[in-house]
C-alpha cells in the first residue's frame, strides 16, 4: 500500500568548479514511497522553478539501472542504502517519513565537481580510449558457438561486462582507486578469444592510464560494496596478473625488434 513520507533534503550546491560549495536544506512533503529517488528531486526541482530559484543539477540519462550517470551519494553512501542499486533505482520505501537525507557528489580528486551533483567522470573515459577496445580484425559475425568457450568463462566476461561505469567504487574507495571498473573492462575483453591479441598490450596501456588519475588499491574492499552491480574483487586480482606479465611479454616483444 502507497505511503505518504514528509522528507528534508541537505543538498550539496556548488555554482561551479571554482566555487567552494555548501548544503541548503529543502523540505520535501508529501512524496510516495514508491517514488524513486530521481523522481523525487524531479519534483523538488519543479517547485523550485515554479518559485523562480535554480534546480539543482544532478546527472541522470536511462533510469533503468544500466548508464550509471545517476551518480549521487547518499547519507554517506554510494548510490544509497540498498545493495547492488542504483540511484535510479532507489525508491524512497528505504527512507522513513521525517527523515533527514544527505546528498552530496561523488567526493574524488579524479572527478572534479562541475555544478551541484554533477561531477566530470572523463577520467574514464581515457582508460578506455587507451585500449577498451578490439582492433584486431575478426571478421564477420561467426556461427553459434563456431568458437568454443567454456560457459564459466563466458558467464565470468558478461560479469565484468555489467559495470555500468557510474564511479561508486572510486567515490566509496579511501584512496580514490578505480581498480575495480578498469579491472572489470579489461576482464569482458581478455577473457574472451577476441581478445587475446591484445590482451597485454591492453592491460599495460588501460592500466597505467588509470594510475595518471587515480590512487592506489590497497584492498579495504568498499569498491565492491558499493558497486550497483556487484562487480567482484577477484577481476582486480586477473588484472594485477595480467600487469605483471604484460610487463614481461610487451618488453620481451620490443627486445626482438
Amino acid at each position: 500500500m502507497e505511503a505518504i513520507q514528509n522528507i528534508t533534503l541537505k543538498v550539496w550546491r556548488q555554482d561551479g568548479p571554482a566555487d567552494g560549495g555548501r548544503f541548503e536544506n529543502y523540505n520535501v512533503p508529501e512524496i510516495s514511497d514508491e517514488a524513486s529517488f530521481l523522481e523525487m528531486l524531479d519534483v523538488l526541482n519543479e517547485r523550485l522553478i515554479n518559485e523562480g530559484k535554480e534546480a539543482i543539477v544532478f546527472d541522470h540519462d536511462c533510469r533503468e539501472g544500466i548508464c550509471g550517470t545517476c551518480s549521487l551519494m547518499i547519507n554517506g553512501q554510494a548510490h544509497g542504502p540498498a545493495r547492488m542499486t542504483a540511484t535510479c533505482q532507489l525508491h524512497m520505501r528505504k527512507f522513513a517519513s521525517n527523515d533527514t537525507i544527505v546528498v552530496e557528489p561523488w567526493r574524488a580528486s579524479a572527478f572534479p565537481i562541475l555544478k551541484d551533483l554533477m561531477v566530470d567522470r572523463s577520467a574514464f573515459d581515457r582508460i578506455i580510449e587507451v585500449g577498451g577496445f578490439i582492433t584486431a580484425p575478426t571478421g564477420g559475425a561467426p556461427d553459434a558457438n563456431l568458437i568454443p568457450i567454456p560457459k564459466p568463462v563466458a558467464d565470468a566476461a558478461m560479469d565484468a561486462a555489467e559495470c555500468i561505469g557510474c564511479g561508486a567504487c572510486v567515490a566509496a574507495c579511501p584512496n580514490g582507486a578505480a581498480n575495480l571498473f578498469t579491472s572489470a573492462k579489461i576482464a569482458h575483453l581478455n577473457m574472451l578469444p577476441q581478445g587475446q591479441a591484445e590482451r597485454f598490450a591492453r592491460t599495460e596501456a588501460m592500466v597505467e592510464k588509470m594510475d595518471e588519475h587515480f590512487g592506489s588499491c590497497t584492498n579495504h574492499g568498499e569498491c565492491e560494496a558499493a558497486c550497483p552491480k556487484g562487480i567482484s574483487l577477484d577481476f582486480i586480482a586477473l588484472m594485477n596478473q595480467d600487469y605483471r606479465k604484460s610487463k614481461f611479454k610487451n618488453r620481451k616483444s620490443l627486445s626482438r625488434t
